[in-house]
């Protein structure tokens, strides 16, 4: 079992910059992608970014202002959000996609507890 922790959410104004952390920890496991999820009040959780093997994948939204980057070898990822708009205001959660060993078809998907992120002035 892979467990998530995130961190550095909170309160910004517009325009400003966030930058969440998230670290996997457990035994046994290894982790094929993580990737930043959010979900605003009355709204459906949304992908807002991934990353594996180097690759990277971002939501429309995210595109030219958030940068997804991992530590593969601390099982870590981190999202740079800049220029945040009041629309970025959500719960943003950590994901992480694992298996038992590397080359596994069987993949097990992880969440993190959430983190708030607020903009506002």
């Amino acid at each position: 079992q892979v467990q998530l922790v995130e961190s550095g959410g909170g309160l910004v104004e517009p325009g400003g910059s966030l930058r969440l952390a998230c670290a996997a920890s457990g035994s046994g496991f290894v982790i094929n992608a993580m990737g930043w999820y959010r979900q605003a009040p009355g709204k459906q959780r949304e992908l807002v970014a991934i990353i594996s093997g180097g690759r990277t994948i971002y939501s429309d939204f995210a595109k030219g202002r958030f940068t997804i980057s991992r530590d593969s070898a601390k099982n870590t990822v981190d999202l740079q959000m800049n220029h945040l708009k009041p629309d970025d205001t959500a719960v943003y959660y950590c994901n992480a996609d694992w298996a038992y060993y590397s080359g596994s078809s069987s993949h097990f998907p992880s969440w993190g507890q959430g983190t708030q992120v607020t903009v506002s002035s």
